[in-house]
């Protein structure tokens, strides 16, 4: 069997209706995989305006808002008759599920009566989100809830070594290799830089800009973000802050650091010039498993500044392209930020080593090692079935 003859029916519980890291590697993947022969069908919630045109076919599942507050994501409701047929139509030969939700867990049960192999890849630390709304007490059962889903699975891919090996640890299961992230170096180089730009914001060109990249929610680590740029201005350090992204959470970072530049939304080319127009990035977070903004900033020649957590980890090498801070830990983050302001050259160094770094990746190498492992998969139904 070749990557041509796979039949991959793909669940996920946003593959773009809401613009993240996550849905875009999946997107990128159909692509791939639709390049190489092979047929993708994609079962997704679906809404009228979606953040962008899906790669592949899209069949939508039932939804509903998800409750809380953050009703711009969908909560999958079920595998509905009228998908459970299309899906018999299509005659998949593997499952991938993203999302361990409703229709995650009925899709392995679809996929299970029918002997069929299932791939589940990882993409965010959902555990963790519990920390931003004081609910951290909950962790140990989500966790609980997240094994008996993956453990129906047949083997697992994660962004990176680290969440693999936190997964291996949580014994989430025994078949877990690596779906890494590539970056587009045409949009992420440092030649995207743009004093023009920066000036249009009301960034001179010898401030120093402290960079944001992501969805504004506070599981990115906003409190942490701000807490850090509180204390840089009680040390009186000279700095800009810009903030690349929007969220529900905008209003509430907005007033945590009204002096900030707050770029918004960007894609494409602009979204390039704006990361290599920073001149750091401040990445806090702990949910992501890889980190793409951190990838993406590194390819843009910046040093990384980040919480020492799963991505981050097996991407910034500390003291050498960033710095690798325990999470929290505002005052450590701060003196990190500072020794950047304050030292041009140790900025352009690390800058360099990161670029350096970022050239590993490339998308298509990245996305052949997950059609090996459906190919993997498959061979092994195959053989225990005979």
């Amino acid at each position: 069997m070749q990557t041509a003859d796979l039949r991959i029916a793909l669940f996920s519980g946003n593959y773009n209706y809401v613009r993240d890291g996550a849905n875009q590697a999946l997107n990128r993947l159909a692509d791939y995989l639709l390049r190489q022969g092979a047929a993708v069908r994609v079962y997704s919630p679906t809404v009228p305006e979606p953040a962008f045109a899906p790669t592949g076919d899209l069949v939508s599942v039932p939804s509903l808002p998800f409750p809380g507050g953050r009703g711009e994501y969908r909560f999958p409701l079920a595998l509905s008759p009228r998908v459970r047929r299309d899906l018999a139509a299509f005659s998949p030969n593997i499952v991938h599920v993203s999302s361990p939700d409703v229709v995650g867990h009925r899709a392995v049960s679809w996929a299970r009566k029918r002997n069929l192999p299932v791939l589940a890849s990882v993409h965010t630390r959902f555990e963790t989100y519990l920390r931003y709304y004081n609910m951290a007490w909950g962790e140990p059962a989500i966790e609980a809830l997240l094994r008996r889903f993956y453990r129906r699975c047949d083997a697992l891919v994660a962004p990176s070594e680290s969440m693999a090996q936190i997964l291996r640890d949580a014994r989430m299961n025994y078949d877990i290799s690596i779906w890494s992230r590539g970056v587009d170096r045409e949009v992420f180089n440092p030649d995207r830089r743009s004093n023009e730009w920066r000036r249009s914001l009301g960034i001179a060109d010898d401030e120093v800009a402290i960079g944001f990249l992501g969805r504004l929610v506070m599981e990115k680590g906003l409190d942490v973000f701000s807490d850090t740029v509180d204390e840089l201005k009680r040390r009186g350090l000279a700095h800009k802050v810009l903030i690349i992204g929007e969220g529900p959470a905008r209003g509430w970072i907005e007033a945590r650091i009204p002096e900030a530049v707050f770029a918004g939304f960007q894609q494409g080319a602009d979204l390039g010039r704006a990361v290599a127009s920073m001149d750091m990035l401040f990445n806090p977070s702990v949910t992501e498993t890889f980190g793409n903004v951190t990838l993406e900033a590194m390819a843009c020649g910046l040093p990384v500044v980040a919480a020492e957590a799963t991505g981050s980890q097996s991407l910034v090498d500390d003291r050498t392209s960033g710095r690798l801070i325990r999470p929290g830990a505002v005052h450590q983050f701060a003196e990190a930020l500072r020794e950047y302001v304050q030292q041009p050259a140790l900025r352009a160094q690390h800058g360099a080593a990161g670029e350096a770094r970022a050239r590993d990746f490339s998308w298509d190498a990245i996305n052949q090692a997950v059609a090996d492992t459906y190919l993997r998969l498959i061979r092994l139904k195959t053989r225990s079935a005979t």
